[in-house]
């Protein structure tokens, strides 16, 4: 009876639902890592994962992992079991495998993915961190001008009701504001909801993810951090995969694929067709985009030299360098102007505010007097 009883807890515990059906990119950063470390000591792959799956934390990782080993165990290689798992694994983490498996060096591939996940993930997190500062001030800012409109401007209201006493435009204006406001709140917040669905719903489609992210290109100082990010990736890709022998053809193809945003993606995929037609790299990033608009000309000049002399792993690492301190730049231009910006939002509210109830308070005295 007690093995039956465990048997079925076992069961219970293997059904468990998974929430979060999304691998996180340090763990990922590790997976390569230990397998890399344990494969260099002589460990079979098999094994190595098997010992590696104890290792990761993430629920649908280590379900991942699992079928990761049933297709290796059935004499896939490591880089074809990889392809059966797209949701899992990116093409260039795919295809950097398998260039390193034709020359016998597993371990070195592992190895630098293991390195490029955690410089991205690192990158991620600095980006995070810095825009953290500014949505927390106007999180506090906007609660704060939502608990006067529902709370205090209610309360002061009644001593103007009874008076007689034609109100000011900034007082009327701001006791309509707060009646809208606390007798609409739930639709209010039924219509934001309603916003925010039909945003995730619009971001899925060709057409809004490219319109969007033409959007976020074109946002004032928020832009300049995001073509930074993306440009950064570009060059963090092209020295990945180029350092591990794939083709300049694919290599594009799949930074395209990897670029998460659809008018770098569009942009590459003309840039691949011109380049498979034997134009240069560069040639063609500057056909494509005339105004240097999306390819900047430090961008394209440092690549001019890789391709010149042949060096494109070398010159894009450092370009990758290079970017990454221009998102640390415009980062940290942009919580340079935040915080003045929600200063000044809220001195507009608050001198709103202030003239809305003492230009009131001044008429009703004066009506009095």
């Amino acid at each position: 009876m007690e093995i039956n009883k465990i048997n079925e807890t076992e069961k219970i515990a293997e059904k468990q639902v998974i929430l979060f059906k999304k691998v996180n990119v340090l763990d990922k950063a590790n997976f390569y890592e230990y397998l890399s470390v344990m494969v260099d000591w002589g460990v079979s792959l098999t094994e190595a994962l098997w010992s590696v799956e104890s290792k990761i934390t993430g629920g649908y990782f280590t379900e991942k992992i699992s079928e990761l080993m049933t297709y290796i165990s059935s004499w896939d290689s490591f880089s074809k079991a990889m392809k059966k798992m797209p949701d899992v694994f990116e093409w260039s983490e795919v295809s950097i495998v398998e260039a390193w498996e034709q020359t016998g060096w597993l371990v070195e591939s592992l190895a630098k993915l293991s390195e490029d996940l955690k410089k991205v993930y690192n990158l991620k997190r600095k980006v995070k961190a810095s825009l953290t500062y500014p949505f927390i001030i106007f999180l506090f800012l906007l609660l704060a001008v939502i608990i006067v409109l529902v709370y205090v401007i209610p309360a002061i209201t009644p001593l103007f009701a009874n008076s007689s006493v034609e109100l000011p435009a900034a007082t009327k204006a701001l006791i309509a504001t707060s009646d809208f406001v606390k007798y609409n709140f739930g639709i209010i917040i039924l219509f934001i909801a309603t916003l925010y669905v039909w945003f995730i719903w619009y971001r899925s489609t060709k057409t809004g993810k490219e319109q969007l992210d033409h959007f976020y290109l074109q946002l004032p100082l928020v832009g300049k951090v995001y073509k930074n990010f993306i440009l950064s990736n570009i060059a963090a890709n092209m020295w990945s995969l180029i350092g591990s022998w794939v083709s300049v053809i694919t290599t594009l193809k799949l930074i395209g694929r990897s670029c998460n945003n659809e008018v770098y993606s569009q942009l590459f995929d003309s840039i691949v067709m011109r380049v498979s037609k034997w134009e240069q790299i560069v040639e063609s990033m500057r056909e494509m985009d005339p105004l240097k608009i999306y390819f900047p000309a430090d961008f394209t000049q440092m690549l001019s030299v890789g391709e010149r002399t042949a060096s494109l792993e070398k010159i894009s690492r450092k370009i990758n360098a290079q970017y990454e301190k221009e998102v640390e730049y415009s980062l940290w231009s942009l919580t340079k102007w935040i915080e003045p910006l929600a200063i000044l939002l809220a001195w507009l509210f608050v001198s709103w505010f202030a003239f809305a109830i003492f230009g009131a308070i001044m008429k009703v005295t004066q009506t009095v007097g």
